[in-house]
């Protein structure tokens, strides 16, 4: 109170000396964080509990991450965070990648979905058609995927943006049919065949590959078998894959590597892995063992120190790994064990799930439009101050 009296009662000069400060603050919420986080984090959206896409726009930025990857492109959450920096990959679904095989739909897709964010200032870099394809057995989705991309990508080029966005698409680790050693990595025998052309796609569009892995699976499967400290970066004596003589002291890296000896197997070394998911559930059934809080702040607190050290797998040390976790929130309606609806870093409230040293600012409800009402009301009180000391 006696700091709002203070400034009530001062000369327009000085007033116009604090607004403008303080006005510097404000705005400073909008442009891009210096030295952001260089994890990323998946944004899903199944859950009737989420706050606002504005709201977490602040959260994201009081965090410093700044690259966000979505399962659609929701034009709301894009306009939140117009200005911000933030780098996002944007999704099409399953269920729209047969439609994508034709050329004129995927541009039309793109026209509505990606040109416009782009023309506002929005950071589109990578564009996922479909998610884990050959996980199942629609053979005529499977077929499609290709066609889907190669559509997609010819789009982008009539649009003017290869090069600017690039397309793919996000595997599960079940593509693979050999992981262990990673130097004997390949891939199962019914994705193979498409997974050839797939990759020679790839390397002509200078695409990554995404995978999706989660030690957590490989540890719920086989508790008694799978030391809990390998999955959890924790010290242990490591893995030694007895073709490479490389040492493991992590699941992860293991099954990156895995894929790129499957990816070497098919003729290509030029294609970055990037880890489009991985997280671990802070609770779940009575059968899914390791499901705890404990367990997954070590997870993801060990994860994110080998990121902020910019460390690579054993087979690509000078390549730092490129993450994205899952996910921001726990999401309340997703189907399945319970696991799957608590792999958030933060409860739809914004307190964190476990603690690894992430302290974001999610805002009240509204706050943002009472900070635009503030911002408007500082600009106008800034520019009287100053006509009345110039007058």
């Amino acid at each position: 109170m006696a700091t709002a009296a203070r400034a009530a009662s001062c000369t327009p000069a000085a007033c116009a000396v604090l607004v403008i400060p303080i006005l510097v603050l404000i705005m400073a919420g909008q442009v891009r964080v210096a030295e952001a986080l260089s994890i990323g984090v998946n944004y899903g959206q199944i859950a009737n509990n989420l706050p606002s896409p504005s709201r977490v726009s602040w959260l994201l930025r009081s965090l410093k991450i700044s690259k966000v990857k979505l399962f659609d492109a929701d034009p709301h959450v894009l306009r939140a965070f117009l200005g911000t920096g933030v780098e996002f990959v944007v999704g099409i679904g399953n269920e729209a990648v047969p439609a994508m095989a034709s050329p004129a739909a995927a541009e039309s897709w793109l026209q509505l979905h990606v040109v416009p964010h782009l023309r506002a200032g929005a950071r589109i870099t990578c564009i996922t058609v479909g998610n884990e394809v050959f996980k199942g057995n629609d053979t005529a989705l499977q077929a499609s995927l290709l066609p889907a991309l190669r559509s997609v990508h010819q789009a982008l080029g009539a649009l003017g943006l290869q090069g600017r966005v690039n397309v793919t698409t996000a595997h599960s680790l079940d593509i693979m049919g050999v992981s262990y050693p990673p130097s004997a990595g390949a891939f199962h025998p019914s994705a193979a065949p498409h997974l050839q052309p797939f990759l020679a796609f790839l390397s002509a569009a200078r695409a990554p590959f995404l995978i999706n892995c989660y030690p957590y699976f490989a540890y719920k499967d086989d508790p008694a078998r799978v030391p809990l400290e390998y999955v959890l970066f924790q010290p242990n004596a490591g893995v030694v894959d007895p073709r490479t003589r490389l040492v493991y002291d992590n699941m992860l890296y293991a099954q990156v590597d895995a894929v790129y000896a499957a990816i070497q197997a098919m003729g290509h070394t030029d294609i970055d892995v990037k880890v489009s998911e991985t997280g671990w559930p802070s609770r779940g059934d009575p059968d899914e063992a390791g499901a705890t809080p404990e367990n997954a702040g070590t997870y993801i607190g060990n994860l994110l120190r080998r990121i902020e050290m910019k460390q690579g797998t054993p087979l690509r040390p000078q390549a730092p790994i490129d993450v994205y976790v899952f996910a921001l929130f726990n999401e309340n309606l997703k189907p399945g064990p319970a696991s799957e609806r608590n792999y958030g870093l933060f409860y739809p409230d914004g307190t964190p799930v476990y603690n690894v040293g992430l302290r974001g600012y999610l805002p009240p409800m509204a706050s943002h439009e009472a900070a635009t009402q503030v911002i408007h009301w500082f600009l106008l009180i800034a520019t009287a101050s100053v006509v009345f000391a110039l007058s």
